[in-house]
């Protein structure tokens, strides 16, 4: 079948929940991010929740920085 449609495939396909389980919303250097919990205290950024610009530009809480609490 081809589905033409400018959407992109998540949006018509999305994610099962359960793949989303190991994410928590967490502050980590003072910011919030969204952090996929690896095993022995160590978590992945997955998404920075932030309004201030100058947030994103810290590389210490950009997606896939890795990190221990």
């Amino acid at each position: 079948m081809i589905l033409y449609t400018p959407l992109a495939a998540e949006d018509i396909f999305p994610a099962e929940t359960t793949q989303f389980d190991s994410h928590q919303v967490m502050q980590y250097r003072g910011r919030t991010v969204q952090a996929e919990h690896l095993g022995n205290g160590m978590y992945r950024v997955h998404q920075l929740l932030s309004t201030d610009p100058a947030d994103f530009l810290d590389e210490n809480c950009a997606p896939g920085k890795l990190f221990s609490l």
